[in-house]
Protein backbone atom coordinates (compact mmCIF):
# COMPACT_ATOMS: atom_id res chain seq x y z
CA UNK A 1 0.00 0.00 0.00
CA UNK A 2 1.12 3.48 -0.49
CA UNK A 3 0.08 6.01 2.11
CA UNK A 4 -0.07 9.62 1.84
CA UNK A 5 -0.84 11.80 5.48
CA UNK A 6 -2.81 15.03 4.95
CA UNK A 7 -2.96 17.62 7.58
CA UNK A 8 -3.85 16.79 11.06
CA UNK A 9 -5.85 12.89 11.43
CA UNK A 10 -6.46 12.71 7.73
CA UNK A 11 -4.88 9.70 6.16
CA UNK A 12 -5.01 7.95 2.32
CA UNK A 13 -3.89 4.34 1.34
CA UNK A 14 -3.80 3.32 -2.34
CA UNK A 15 -3.01 -0.16 -3.38
CA UNK A 16 -4.13 -2.14 -6.54
CA UNK A 17 -6.24 0.70 -7.65
CA UNK A 18 -8.24 1.60 -4.95
CA UNK A 19 -7.91 4.36 -3.00
CA UNK A 20 -9.61 4.72 0.72
CA UNK A 21 -9.26 8.30 2.76
CA UNK A 22 -9.70 8.17 7.08
CA UNK A 23 -11.19 11.35 8.87
CA UNK A 24 -10.86 14.03 5.61
CA UNK A 25 -12.12 16.60 7.90
CA UNK A 26 -12.12 20.47 8.22
CA UNK A 27 -8.24 20.69 9.07
CA UNK A 28 -7.18 18.50 5.67
CA UNK A 29 -6.49 19.29 2.13
CA UNK A 30 -9.60 18.94 -0.34
CA UNK A 31 -7.01 16.73 -2.66
CA UNK A 32 -7.16 14.28 0.01
CA UNK A 33 -10.49 12.88 -1.65
CA UNK A 34 -9.79 13.29 -5.45
CA UNK A 35 -10.43 9.96 -6.97
CA UNK A 36 -11.08 8.38 -3.64
CA UNK A 37 -13.32 5.09 -3.73
CA UNK A 38 -14.12 5.04 -0.07
CA UNK A 39 -14.11 7.31 3.12
CA UNK A 40 -13.62 6.03 6.66
CA UNK A 41 -15.03 8.83 9.30
CA UNK A 42 -14.16 8.01 13.05
CA UNK A 43 -16.32 10.34 14.54
CA UNK A 44 -18.69 13.57 14.32
CA UNK A 45 -16.18 16.73 15.42
CA UNK A 46 -15.53 18.97 12.70
CA UNK A 47 -11.87 18.34 12.63
CA UNK A 48 -12.64 14.42 11.61
CA UNK A 49 -15.76 15.35 9.03
CA UNK A 50 -16.15 17.98 6.90
CA UNK A 51 -19.81 17.31 5.43
CA UNK A 52 -19.25 20.18 2.63
CA UNK A 53 -16.00 18.65 1.44
CA UNK A 54 -17.35 15.20 1.69
CA UNK A 55 -20.79 16.29 -0.84
CA UNK A 56 -17.97 17.90 -3.25
CA UNK A 57 -16.30 14.59 -3.99
CA UNK A 58 -19.65 12.50 -3.78
CA UNK A 59 -21.07 15.04 -6.48
CA UNK A 60 -17.86 14.76 -8.88
CA UNK A 61 -17.87 11.02 -7.96
CA UNK A 62 -21.26 9.40 -6.81
CA UNK A 63 -20.17 5.85 -6.42
CA UNK A 64 -17.74 6.83 -3.51
CA UNK A 65 -18.72 4.67 -0.61
CA UNK A 66 -18.62 5.80 3.13
CA UNK A 67 -18.11 3.85 6.57
CA UNK A 68 -18.99 5.75 9.87
CA UNK A 69 -20.75 4.87 13.28
CA UNK A 70 -24.64 5.05 12.71
CA UNK A 71 -24.85 8.55 14.85
CA UNK A 72 -22.55 10.03 12.28
CA UNK A 73 -25.03 8.88 9.21
CA UNK A 74 -27.53 10.86 11.19
CA UNK A 75 -25.94 14.33 10.82
CA UNK A 76 -24.53 13.71 6.93
CA UNK A 77 -28.41 14.89 6.23
CA UNK A 78 -28.67 14.78 2.01
CA UNK A 79 -25.40 12.09 2.29
CA UNK A 80 -26.46 9.75 4.55
CA UNK A 81 -27.62 7.74 1.66
CA UNK A 82 -24.45 6.77 0.68
CA UNK A 83 -23.38 6.18 4.04
CA UNK A 84 -23.47 2.68 5.44
CA UNK A 85 -23.44 2.22 9.40
CA UNK A 86 -20.35 0.53 11.23
CA UNK A 87 -20.14 -0.58 14.46
CA UNK A 88 -17.08 -2.24 16.68
CA UNK A 89 -16.39 -5.66 15.72
CA UNK A 90 -17.71 -5.48 11.89
CA UNK A 91 -15.74 -6.32 9.22
CA UNK A 92 -15.99 -5.14 5.59
CA UNK A 93 -14.38 -4.13 2.38
CA UNK A 94 -13.93 -0.72 1.13
CA UNK A 95 -12.10 0.27 -2.07
CA UNK A 96 -10.33 -3.54 -1.81
CA UNK A 97 -9.34 -3.22 1.66
CA UNK A 98 -10.30 -5.27 4.35
CA UNK A 99 -11.55 -3.06 7.32
CA UNK A 100 -12.11 -3.79 10.89
CA UNK A 101 -14.27 -1.61 13.45
CA UNK A 102 -12.87 -1.05 17.09
CA UNK A 103 -13.75 0.83 19.81
CA UNK A 104 -16.74 2.97 20.50
CA UNK A 105 -16.53 6.11 22.17
CA UNK A 106 -14.96 9.08 21.91
CA UNK A 107 -12.05 9.47 24.65
CA UNK A 108 -13.36 11.91 27.66
CA UNK A 109 -12.95 15.62 26.98
CA UNK A 110 -14.43 16.20 30.78
CA UNK A 111 -17.03 14.67 32.89
CA UNK A 112 -19.85 17.18 31.81
CA UNK A 113 -19.29 16.46 28.46
CA UNK A 114 -21.30 14.06 26.66
CA UNK A 115 -18.97 11.14 25.11
CA UNK A 116 -19.96 11.05 20.96
CA UNK A 117 -19.37 7.95 18.99
CA UNK A 118 -15.88 7.21 17.65
CA UNK A 119 -14.96 3.91 15.88
CA UNK A 120 -11.06 3.56 15.30
CA UNK A 121 -9.92 1.70 11.59
CA UNK A 122 -7.87 -1.47 11.24
CA UNK A 123 -7.11 -1.73 7.41
CA UNK A 124 -4.94 -4.06 5.67
CA UNK A 125 -4.62 -5.33 2.01
CA UNK A 126 -5.25 -8.95 1.53
CA UNK A 127 -2.06 -11.54 1.86
CA UNK A 128 -0.02 -8.73 4.33
CA UNK A 129 1.77 -8.96 6.71
CA UNK A 130 0.02 -6.54 8.87
CA UNK A 131 -1.66 -3.67 8.97
CA UNK A 132 -2.53 0.36 9.53
CA UNK A 133 -4.51 1.49 12.42
CA UNK A 134 -6.28 4.57 12.24
CA UNK A 135 -7.77 5.36 16.25
CA UNK A 136 -9.44 8.50 15.29
CA UNK A 137 -9.66 10.28 19.24
CA UNK A 138 -9.39 7.27 20.97
CA UNK A 139 -6.64 5.14 22.71
CA UNK A 140 -8.75 1.85 21.63
CA UNK A 141 -6.25 -1.23 21.38
CA UNK A 142 -7.05 -3.19 18.54
CA UNK A 143 -6.16 -6.41 20.66
CA UNK A 144 -6.45 -9.26 17.99
CA UNK A 145 -4.87 -7.02 14.69
CA UNK A 146 -1.47 -7.30 13.78
CA UNK A 147 -0.76 -3.83 13.63
CA UNK A 148 2.67 -2.91 11.72
CA UNK A 149 1.71 0.92 11.18
CA UNK A 150 0.25 2.92 14.11
CA UNK A 151 -1.47 6.46 13.99
CA UNK A 152 -1.29 7.65 17.28
CA UNK A 153 -3.01 11.59 18.61
CA UNK A 154 -0.61 13.66 19.89
CA UNK A 155 -2.17 16.49 21.21
CA UNK A 156 -5.77 17.46 22.05
CA UNK A 157 -8.17 19.05 24.68
CA UNK A 158 -9.48 15.49 25.73
CA UNK A 159 -5.46 13.61 26.31
CA UNK A 160 -2.17 13.71 27.24
CA UNK A 161 1.38 12.91 26.25
CA UNK A 162 2.28 10.11 29.01
CA UNK A 163 -1.32 8.27 27.30
CA UNK A 164 -0.25 8.34 23.70
CA UNK A 165 3.08 6.56 24.51
CA UNK A 166 1.52 4.02 26.21
CA UNK A 167 -0.93 3.18 23.83
CA UNK A 168 1.30 2.87 20.94
CA UNK A 169 3.80 0.23 23.82
CA UNK A 170 0.77 -0.94 24.22
CA UNK A 171 -0.15 -1.79 20.50
CA UNK A 172 3.74 -2.60 19.81
CA UNK A 173 3.34 -1.68 16.19
CA UNK A 174 6.75 -1.66 13.88
CA UNK A 175 6.36 1.79 13.35
CA UNK A 176 3.87 4.90 14.73
CA UNK A 177 3.23 8.12 13.27
CA UNK A 178 1.77 11.23 15.13
CA UNK A 179 -2.01 12.71 14.11
CA UNK A 180 -3.98 14.79 15.49
CA UNK A 181 -1.27 17.42 15.88
CA UNK A 182 -2.69 20.51 13.99
CA UNK A 183 -3.54 22.05 17.46
CA UNK A 184 0.68 21.65 18.07
CA UNK A 185 2.63 25.12 17.77
CA UNK A 186 6.33 24.49 16.16
CA UNK A 187 7.40 24.47 19.89
CA UNK A 188 4.73 21.75 20.83
CA UNK A 189 6.34 20.04 17.31
CA UNK A 190 9.81 20.15 19.27
CA UNK A 191 8.53 18.63 22.77
CA UNK A 192 6.27 16.33 21.61
CA UNK A 193 8.21 14.94 18.86
CA UNK A 194 11.59 13.78 20.86
CA UNK A 195 9.63 12.97 23.94
CA UNK A 196 7.78 10.57 21.75
CA UNK A 197 11.07 9.61 19.87
CA UNK A 198 12.50 8.56 23.43
CA UNK A 199 9.54 6.92 25.02
CA UNK A 200 7.08 5.08 22.46
CA UNK A 201 9.70 1.90 22.50
CA UNK A 202 9.57 1.76 18.36
CA UNK A 203 10.01 3.76 15.59
CA UNK A 204 8.36 7.09 15.94
CA UNK A 205 7.96 10.10 13.58
CA UNK A 206 5.77 13.07 12.47
CA UNK A 207 4.89 13.04 8.76
CA UNK A 208 4.38 16.42 7.01
CA UNK A 209 1.65 17.11 5.52
CA UNK A 210 1.66 15.32 1.57
CA UNK A 211 4.23 12.96 2.85
CA UNK A 212 3.86 9.33 1.45
CA UNK A 213 5.53 6.39 2.41
CA UNK A 214 4.81 2.28 1.84
CA UNK A 215 3.13 0.30 4.09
Amino acid sequence: MRLTKFSHSCVRLEHDGGVLVIDPGQLSEPESLDGVDAVLITHEHFDHLDVEKLADALGKRPTIEVYTHPDVVAKLGDLAGSAKPVVAGDEFTAAGLHVRAYGGLHAIIHPELPRVANIGFFVEAAGGDGGVYHPGDSFDVPTDANVDTLFVPVAGPWMKLAEAVEFVRQVAPRRAYAIHEAVLSQTGFMVTDSNMKNLARTEYARLEPGQQIAV
